[in-house]
């Protein structure tokens, strides 16, 4: 029988696999991304022709308290490069440094130190106007959305006179897509709002690459709505955080805009849906721990069919990465009940095990990795310690007709199936 050897990042090296030929689908990688253009060039495009907006240096007036919101260090979003045109846009229309407060987003996450600031919005505009983290316990309640989720935003945000919000766009595996409005919330919220609203993720629509139909995307704006967010400028980053698109204007519009892009960018298409899946977070630092490899499953579930099996390739030699998310993951083998749990108590941490848990309850997952069996104990999760092995038990459990389909990379991918 003729067969087809392909290999995955593992870590530092390459696992090889080998499945029959007639089995194999091939080999499904993100798209090739052009150079770079010049990354200030494409800021200033965005900022001089926004989307359903007008211009940021015509909505801004002298006498505004301005603030701009940006993402924390856990976001490959770069501040640095964004801010000095986005503050040269309000000097502009009259609005003195004095006058603008840039906020870190923080949402659950913890406050960033003085030197961690000056890496992630450089030591010139940390010096040049008044910079804050967001405090979840300093917040003002505006109301509620229609799904129950109480509104609450940092003051100094809610006091502002106009509001500009600065984000990355890339799939995100509840929310749809990360940017526009997100800034705000989950970013600048309490701990009662994120909570709320993350509880979400457990609904039908609310998944990556999907907009129209998505609560949790549809929760943020309206909480954000009760709000106003005046400006966004958004922009796509590559594997080596250089900006290769970017999107200003209008809070949804522009969002929007920007979507596309990324989806034109990073799904790709696939002849049918498979009955094994293999799957690499991409090598490391991407599977350091089993917290970040967490991404390329939850894509991967795009590509399986109901029952069959992913084999997630993940060395984990950090480990899980985190206590939360390992006392969490000993519950995930019964999805339902850790499903359940995410909803009354969301969790930084627990909600990443409740997306393994969702994964479980579509198709098995055999995990080759470097951790020990009694790390997975409870955690639904098959362990393997070599590709092959774990190949040889998903074509026996999904039978001689099982089609094979292998995703390298896959926190950088969407699957979808071609038309």
């Amino acid at each position: 029988m003729a067969t087809v050897d392909f290999s995955v990042p593992y870590g530092h090296a390459q696992l090889r696999g080998q499945v029959p030929e007639s089995s194999f689908l091939g080999v499904f990688l993100p798209q090739e991304e052009e150079a770079a253009e010049d990354e200030q060039q494409l800021l200033r495009q965005a900022l001089e022709s926004p989307i359903g907006s007008p211009r940021l240096r015509e909505l801004a007036r002298a006498g505004q308290k301005v603030a701009v919101v940006t993402s924390d260090m856990t976001r490959p979003c770069p501040a640095d490069k964004m801010l000095p045109p986005v503050l040269a846009e309000l000097n502009a229309a009259g609005v003195p440094d004095a006058d603008i407060t840039v906020i870190v987003a923080l949402g659950l996450h913890r406050a960033q130190t003085a030197e961690e600031l000056d890496q992630m919005l450089g030591p010139q505009v940390c010096r040049r106007v008044r910079v804050l983290n967001h405090d979840p316990e300093q917040v003002v309640r505006l109301g509620v959305t229609s799904r129950g989720t109480p509104v609450e935003f940092f003051l100094p945000l809610v006091e502002a006179d106009l509001r500009v919000c600065l984000g990355n766009l890339e799939f995100h595996y509840f929310a749809g897509f990360s940017g526009g409005a997100k800034a705000i919330l989950p970013g600048c919220a309490s701990k009662a709002t994120v909570t709320a609203n993350h509880a979400l993720m457990v609904q039908p629509g609310a998944v990556a690459g999907r907009i129209e139909g998505n609560p949790v995307r549809a929760d943020i704006e309206e909480g954000v709505a009760m709000l106003g967010a005046d400006f966004i400028l958004n922009v796509v980053v590559d594997g080596h955080h250089y900006i290769t698109g970017a999107v200003a204007g209008h809070t949804e519009k522009a969002h929007r805009q920007g979507c596309e892009l990324v989806a034109q960018r990073g799904s790709v298409p696939i002849p049918q849906l498979a009955e094994v899946v293999v799957v690499s977070a991409g090598g490391y630092p991407k599977d350091c721990n089993m917290y970040q490899a967490q991404k390329a499953l939850d894509n991967a579930v795009h590509a399986v069919r109901e029952g069959g099996v992913i084999i997630w390739v993940a060395e984990c030699v950090e480990g899980l990465g985190g206590k939360t998310f390992e006392s969490w993951l000993r519950e995930v083998g019964q999805p339902d009940k850790v499903l359940e749990r995410i909803q009354r108590e969301f969790v930084l941490g627990g909600h990443k095990a409740a997306a393994i848990a969702a994964v479980l309850k579509r198709a098995s997952v055999y995990l080759v990795s470097g951790l020990g069996k009694e790390v997975l104990e409870g955690s639904g999760l098959v362990p393997f310690v070599s590709l092959d092995e774990a190949l040889k038990a998903a074509l026996k459990k999904t039978g001689p007709q099982a089609r094979v389909l292998s995703l390298p990379y896959g926190g950088s991918v969407l699957p979808v199936l071609a038309a």
